[in-house]
């Protein structure tokens, strides 16, 4: 009898939410969708958002939802001392009605990636991350939500170029891949997704995106996206960084199509209205300009950062001059250009291994460093992945091929831009060659011509074998593997050079 009364119960709690779902004359009220991407790990953002949402529902003029378009478990101290956990613990007190992911939830392997998403209780959607040769996705294709009398279609799709950047993520011990984001079937699993939704009734169809604003390795991208469908009301985009109010992109019908995304790290809010008449409007509202507060929300985040504090206060060294990853416009420069932090990192590398050649890649140098007093916590927020350092044996040849590979997107900002240190060379920024390429003698000082034939040892992290330096490393012997993550190896030489340990 109580099996009975349940399923009776749901039954009519299915009908009452469909008969109100489609009651349009609830379609009076307007709909506002506040919506971020690639916050990074900036937590103390997340009680203004949640605060906004508040102020809006509470104001009961106008239905309020709230999606995120991924890249949120990595970036700084709160992803990379807790694996993420973080993140989620405070996430879990927000109110999402759906999410997707970026390619930075793949950094600790899927495993972790499934468990924190568990642990977050909240509806995740991406058409596109598959098991190796299974039927259907590992996460629902949609999220479909009612409100103001309209069923509004959450899609997510995630950027191939993650099976690149976080190669490891989807292959076994053995290198066989186990998990897959479709990159020919990215754009067609979208449309079925799409489709399907207005099959189920859905009024309008929203794209969380994380496929960004440039064509990259995959060919896969945003506007791309628009351009191959149809049947798609707007796409909330990330990946990229891009502060966007909005753009127009022409889908296969003609029809033009909204696309919008934040930047990065909580420089904004997005907030998408859809209006009683069905008009799509977007605006990004500055952080800073966010006067409410959610107290519990506040409250979790600040048992976070005592958390991190307690880690992360260990002074490591003084600089005399701050050493940035980005010009004061946002512009990376360490994915264009030898930057002072890449030299350090470099050389940071170089010395813990004993390498003639030290070498890190530009995507992997998250924040710069500042002028004055540095503790622990800088230096982890410059490096916040679990990479370990190795010394591997390349070619001159393998070398050659890998700074010539990772420099041609030139002048486009390109993560596994070369960072080195024992070697030098130059970049013809209009031909994109790479020459002058010489090697460091570590005890005269001398740089001669590397050898093509001749094996050069390098001190790197374990993201040579995953995926980075597309790839053009991975084949080099490992000599040795360490357990020491690399952003102890950078507090060490840190403290050792700029006389970190003189300071109690």
């Amino acid at each position: 009898m109580t099996r009975i009364l349940v399923a009776v119960t749901m039954l009519l709690l299915a009908l009452v939410t469909k008969a109100h779902c489609n009651d349009k004359g609830a379609g009076a009220r307007s709909i506002v969708i506040l919506y971020e991407n690639d916050v990074h790990c900036a937590i103390d953002g997340y009680k203004n958002m949640q605060g906004l949402y508040n102020a809006i529902r509470q104001a009961d003029t106008c239905d309020v939802a709230m999606v995120s378009c991924g890249d949120f478990l990595q970036g700084a101290l709160a992803g990379a001392l807790s694996q993420g956990k973080y993140v989620t613990d405070i996430m879990r007190v927000m109110s999402y009605d759906a999410l997707t992911l970026g390619n930075h939830e793949f950094d600790y392997g899927v495993p972790r990636m499934m468990e924190l998403l568990n642990e977050l209780q909240k509806p995740v959607t991406s058409v596109n991350f598959f098991k190796t040769g299974a039927e259907n996705a590992v996460y629902q294709p949609y999220v479909m939500k009612c409100f103001a009398g309209r069923k509004i279609a959450f899609v997510g799709v995630t950027t191939p170029e993650t099976m690149r950047s976080e190669a490891y993520a989807f292959v076994d011990a053995e290198g066989h891949r186990i998990y897959d984001l479709r990159p020919a079937d990215t754009y067609r699993l979208v449309q079925d997704a799409a489709d399907a939704a207005r099959k189920s009734g859905a009024d309008y169809v929203v794209v969380l995106s994380h496929l960004g604003e440039e064509i990259r390795s995959t060919g896969i991208w945003s506007h791309g996206l628009v351009e191959a469908t149809h049947g798609i009301d707007v796409v909330l985009d990330g990946h990229t960084h891009a502060q966007i109010v909005r753009d127009e992109v022409a889908n296969d019908s003609g029809h033009k199509v909204p696309l919008t995304q934040t930047g990065t790290e909580f420089a904004n809010v997005g907030k998408l209205i859809i209006t009683a008449d069905g008009r799509i409007m977007t605006e990004l509202i500055p952080l800073g300009s966010i006067s409410y507060v959610d107290e519990r929300v506040a409250a979790v985040t600040d048992s976070v950062k005592a958390l991190i504090d307690k880690v992360s206060s260990r002074h490591i060294a003084t600089l005399a001059t701050t050493m940035p990853v980005k010009t004061d416009d946002g512009v990376w420069i360490v994915r264009r250009e030898q930057a002072a932090i890449g030299s350090v990192v470099a050389s940071a590398y170089r010395t813990a291994t004993g390498a003639e050649i030290g070498l890190v890649n530009g995507g992997s140098l998250r924040n710069g460093l500042p002028a004055g007093d540095i503790n622990y916590g800088n230096v982890i927020s410059v490096q916040p992945f679990d990479n370990h350092i190795c010394l591997i044996e390349a070619t001159g040849e393998q070398i050659l091929g890998m700074l010539r590979k990772c420099t041609a997107n030139y002048p486009k900002a390109d993560g596994s831009f070369p960072h080195v240190a024992g070697m030098r060379y130059v970049l013809d920024t209009v031909t994109h060659d790479v020459t002058g390429v010489e090697v460091e003698d570590g005890k005269t000082g001398r740089y001669t011509a590397i050898e093509p034939g001749r094996c050069y040892t390098v001190g790197v992290s374990d993201y040579y074998s995953n995926g980075g330096f597309y790839g053009t490393l991975k084949d080099c012997r490992l000599i040795k593997s360490s357990t020491k993550l690399t952003r102890d190896v950078l507090a060490e030489y840190l403290e050792h050079e700029f006389n970190g340990t003189t300071r109690k």
